[in-house]
């Protein structure tokens, strides 16, 4: 591929990263819960989920989401419940077993399935990938799916920088806002609300993509 083609995808993705978006913000949260080592664990996770994506639209299974809606519904749901689930997990916990819940969930095998779950239940990256990645392939440049899966790694590296970056930024806010038992509810009750919000986002998506 030229590499003229790889420099703009790369700033495209970039600047798609540093948008707010449901993957940095859950990150954000995660890091500021539990610190900015559970923040990374949680961001490969989500690097990780790309994997899956990339191949769908290298082998055009993601156009499946864009025709059906059964199956876009069905596992867009099942990412909402799940946030609905860690949104009650945070708003149940206190300051008083706050320490207990995160040494739970620090188990980075835990915090990994937790970042792949939350990236491969939501549809809408698959059918972002189908329409933003073929963009930058051409059969010109040689097999279209080996560049489907360049262009896929070059974005999971990228994103994996920018997320681990708000990882370390929100796990420093985080250890600051844990010093206070007070202020460890007041977290907790912050990070259900963006749970809850994500949740009530990605069931109400459509399958287009803007």
């Amino acid at each position: 591929m030229p590499v003229e083609s790889l420099i703009t995808f790369a700033i495209a993705s970039a600047i798609l990263g540093i948008a707010p978006g449901p993957d940095n913000i859950f990150v954000l949260a995660q890091s500021a819960l539990y610190g900015k080592k559970s923040g990374f664990l949680v961001t490969l996770g989500l690097c990780t989920g790309l994997i899956v994506h990339t191949t769908a639209v290298a082998f055009g299974v993601a156009a499946i989401f864009q025709t059906s809606a059964v199956a876009f519904t069905l596992l867009k749901m099942a990412g909402a419940i799940y946030l609905l689930f860690l949104a009650w997990q945070a708003f149940r916990a206190s300051a008083d077993r706050f320490e207990g819940a995160g040494l739970n969930l620090r188990s980075s095998g835990a915090l990994y399935r937790r970042g792949i779950f939350m990236n491969i239940t939501n549809p809408k990256v698959s059918i972002f990938f189908l329409a933003f990645l073929p963009q930058f392939a051409s059969p010109a440049h040689g097999q279209v799916a080996a560049q489907i899966f360049l262009l896929g790694g070059l974005f999971m590296v990228i994103s994996l920088v920018i997320f681990s970056a708000v990882a370390v930024l929100a796990g420093q806010l985080g250890g600051w806002l844990n010093s206070s038992p007070k202020a460890q509810v007041y977290l907790n009750r912050i990070a259900g609300a963006v749970f809850a919000s994500l949740a009530l986002k990605l069931a109400t998506a459509s399958a287009n993509v803007k």
